[in-house]
């Protein structure tokens, strides 16, 4: 799976394999497990790299395989009127829906790797893979959906989520960065001025002794004074 921008700008080295990794076939990730363990750990493995993806690059401009044109011009044609930003599971799962979707996805047999495999795909487009929110789905409905919603703007509102709580984290930090810095600060200047205080206090002291002492100096020049007023008399 390609990862670039609408500029063409490569994303960064971790994104790309991250998108890789939603393209590799099945047996690539071993089995050694039991299969129904297997397939939901692959799956679960499938949603956690595709919802970083959608996370960290604006989906708009992403390529989740290498005929993402071809797989989003034939669901449009065969799905036209499809309403893809909250699923209705009847439209994937009901008797008559599976009549219209076989047809579709024997087209990318040979074309999308293990493109009949289980995956994860979220019913609301705007929420992430919870319990609640997911059903499995054969990789080329998970791929023709997920393109859509892509092309379509509707999976841009978790891109913009997940910017946005990242932003205000940033924002949190840098208030308690400067509220330290602050603290500090004050700090500093509490100290510099509980010396200052310190030294004027000494220095006060130092005068009050210099003074105490010209105070009895002078009066040992009287008593000299005195002394010899009288022998002179």
């Amino acid at each position: 799976m390609a990862a670039t921008s609408g500029t063409d700008e490569p994303v960064s080295g971790e994104l790309v394999s991250v998108a890789h990794a939603l393209s590799l076939p099945a047996e690539s990730y071993g089995n050694d497990l039991p299969p129904t363990q297997l397939a939901w750990d692959l799956s679960m493995q499938h949603a956690e790299v595709y919802y970083k993806l959608i996370s960290s690059v604006d989906p708009q401009f992403l390529k989740l395989t290498k005929v993402d044109d071809q797989i989003y011009s034939e669901f449009r044609k065969n799905f036209e009127t499809l309403r893809i930003d909250v699923l209705d599971p009847e439209e994937l799962k009901s008797e008559s829906a599976k009549e219209k979707w076989r047809p579709f996805c024997l087209k990318f047999n040979g074309i999308v790797e293990d493109f009949n495999y289980g995956t994860l795909l979220r019913l609301d487009c705007s929420q992430g893979y919870t319990e609640e929110n997911t059903i499995f789905a054969p990789r080329i409905q998970f791929f023709a959906i997920e393109i859509a919603r892509n092309r379509e703007g509707y999976n841009k509102a978790v891109y913009i989520s997940v910017q946005d709580k990242e932003g205000e984290k940033g924002v949190n930090n840098g208030g308690e960065k400067r509220a330290d810095s602050g603290e500090e600060e004050n700090t500093k200047n509490g100290g510099e001025k509980g010396a200052d205080s310190g030294e004027e206090k000494e220095e006060g002291i130092n005068r009050e002794d210099k003074t105490d002492k010209g105070g009895e100096k002078g009066k040992e020049a009287d008593k000299e004074i005195n002394k010899s007023g009288e022998k002179a008399m």
